[in-house]
């Protein structure tokens, strides 16, 4: 818990300051991180309620404070192979605005790693092939102490299938 209160602390720390920032955590053997303003919080993994007929990437939902937030699991999100939770396992909880609407939502990450300072002329565009993940959900991809840091974009990422085209069309239908 110790780490994770450290990297807690950097995360309100760094969110004042002027350089590009990210927020790193692992999934497997690849490393990825997400725009620390994003980053409403980090907990420590726990049971969700369970939501019917949604995909097996979407674990449920957790009451935060009152508000009730989804939690998905990244490794699922994206494919890659399923992981058990452990004591490392964690969820990072992040926030955006889409259409105009906060959007908060939990993701399940094998572990957080640290707090990334990077120079933003230093960040490369999303290769259109070779990655596990998707490039949709690719920002840029970082050299960060001769680590490769995949950079996600958290819009798109906590953009639900089908939730957000039903918002649109329900918004079209009021015009």
């Amino acid at each position: 818990m110790t780490q994770e209160t450290d990297i807690q602390e950097e995360v309100e720390e760094t969110k004042h300051s002027n350089s590009v920032q990210f927020l790193s955590f692992t999934l497997g053997e690849e490393e990825y991180g997400v725009d620390i303003l994003s980053v409403q919080e980090i907990r420590s993994w726990e049971p969700v309620s369970r939501i019917p007929n949604v995909p097996s990437y979407e674990k449920g939902v957790v009451n935060l404070r009152g508000a009730i937030v989804p939690i998905i699991d990244l490794r699922e999100r994206f494919n890659l192979q399923h992981s058990e939770y452990t004591n490392l396992t964690v969820v990072v909880v992040l926030q955006t605005i889409l259409q105009g609407r906060s959007r908060t939502m939990g993701v399940v990450v094998d572990s957080v790693s640290d707090v990334n300072n990077v120079d933003a002329q230093l960040i490369q565009s999303a290769p259109d092939f070779g990655t596990k993940v998707s490039t949709e959900f690719i920002s840029g991809l970082a050299l960060v102490d001769e680590r490769m840091l995949i950079l996600l974009d958290v819009k798109k990422l906590l953009k639900l299938d089908g939730v957000d085209d039903a918002a649109k069309d329900d918004n079209d239908d009021e015009s």
